[in-house]
């Protein structure tokens, strides 16, 4: 089905301006527990979540990146991670949609005029959300065939992509597209806006899991494109930065909350509804020592995670404010470390609840699945034996990880 963009509720009222980290800590928990309400409705009914997004973007956590500077509260990315994963445990749909959204916040901090910086961060700090077009499907390669072509003083856009998460809430849509002059072959992120002439999303996501991140298609015919909204996107890994592994910690942080979720549901299934296995010798499957021996394996690697998260984001840190071959180096690889071990830990958790959760835990009306599948979606979103790659790489033969927008 072709969504118009005009369909989404009208953006209405102002949009809180959030201070420090802590302030977006503790809201993100309030809304989180608002979100995790009606979840699994939406999950089920593959509703939407329009209004949740519509919340979530104007309490001001869509714009805590925004530096300082910039009037934004520029929280730390330990913070973000934090943001990210609070929601993600209430709704893991949720916890993703943003994700995209924070990525062309930094591509803007690294490689964006300081007009093109001025312009979009108050944009984002009225309430514009930034969705994506990034990926392409259909071929072997990840050569990008989505064009920007000159037409005098403008240009026009042209191509189609896929996993566009975000999209069918955004105002704007940043579009990785590549364009041919005499150097060569250069890649920018163009920033589309979403009602713009040739612009159509369409909602075709129907993978069985993150059902309801609006993960659908784009496809941009002869669009009109302004020079300014045009952001140089491979100089930006022609040197050394961190868009990769911001963008990579966001990922780690969805999936590990994801798995808390997971474990938060588990919890009180085994107390209320759980029965021991026979040969325990107990009534209650909370006594069952077998049970709450896994249960503190999984509660164990889901910290360890936690604090992997936690380590690599003040590296990232360290790195975005002197950012240089081994810095970012470093970023990445402690980045590939937090991503191998939330991904291990999601998937346990969402497996565990539904194994110790008993074939009870299976039946529709409860919803419980739907961390498994969500855990088992979004772990798919870059393969983590190549985080494992690289960490042996960089410690056992001194190599540095590849810079790429791979996100």
């Amino acid at each position: 089905m072709t969504l118009e963009l005009s369909d989404p509720p009208a953006a209405t009222g102002g949009v809180h301006r959030i201070g420090d980290d802590a302030e977006a800590i503790e809201l993100a928990r309030a809304l989180a527990e608002d979100f995790a309400l009606e979840a699994r409705t939406r999950d089920q009914e593959r509703r939407l979540p329009y209004a949740e997004v519509e919340r979530y973007s104007r309490s001001g956590l869509w714009a805590i990146t925004v530096p300082r500077a910039h009037g934004g509260a520029g929280v730390s990315t330990h913070t973000l991670t934090r943001v990210i994963a609070l929601v993600a445990a209430a709704d893991g749909s949720l916890g993703h949609i943003p994700q995209n959204h924070f990525y062309a916040l930094e591509a803007l901090r690294v490689g964006g005029t300081e007009a093109q910086q001025a312009f979009f961060y108050q944009r984002a700090l009225a309430g514009d959300r930034f969705g994506n077009a990034l990926a392409e499907i259909g071929h072997k390669d990840y050569r990008r065939r989505t064009t920007l072509r000159r037409d005098g003083a403008a240009w026009r856009l042209d191509g189609r992509k896929f996993y566009c998460t975000g999209a069918l809430f955004a105002d704007w849509i940043p579009t990785l597209a590549v364009s041919q002059d005499e150097s060569g072959e250069n890649s920018h992120l163009v920033f589309v806006p979403a009602d713009a002439p040739g612009v159509q999303v369409t909602d075709d996501w129907d993978g069985f899991g993150q059902r309801v991140t609006g993960s659908g298609s784009v496809h941009l015919q002869d669009v009109h494109v302004q020079p300014e909204w045009i952001v140089p996107f491979k100089a930006s890994f022609e040197r050394p930065t961190t868009i990769g592994p911001f963008a990579q910690i966001m990922h780690a942080a969805i999936d590990a909350g994801i798995g808390h979720g997971a474990l938060q549901a588990l919890l009180p299934w085994v107390r209320e509804h759980a029965r021991p296995w026979v040969d325990a010798g107990v009534e209650r499957a909370d006594q069952d020592p077998l049970l709450v021996a896994q249960i503190g394996d999984v509660h164990v690697r889901l910290r360890a995670a936690d604090a992997l998260i936690a380590r690599a984001a003040r590296i990232v840190d360290a790195a975005r404010r002197a950012p240089d071959e081994q810095s970012v180096a470093r970023a990445s690889v402690a980045v590939a470390q937090a991503k191998a071990a939330s991904t291990r830990a999601s998937l346990l958790a969402a497996n565990k609840l539904l194994e110790l959760g008993g074939t009870s835990a299976t039946l529709n009306r409860h919803g419980l699945d739907r961390y498994w599948r969500n855990a088992r979606t979004h772990t798919l979103h870059d393969p983590v034996r190549w985080k494992y790659h690289a960490i042996g790489n960089y410690y056992l033969n001194g190599r540095i990880p590849p810079r790429h927008g791979a996100i």
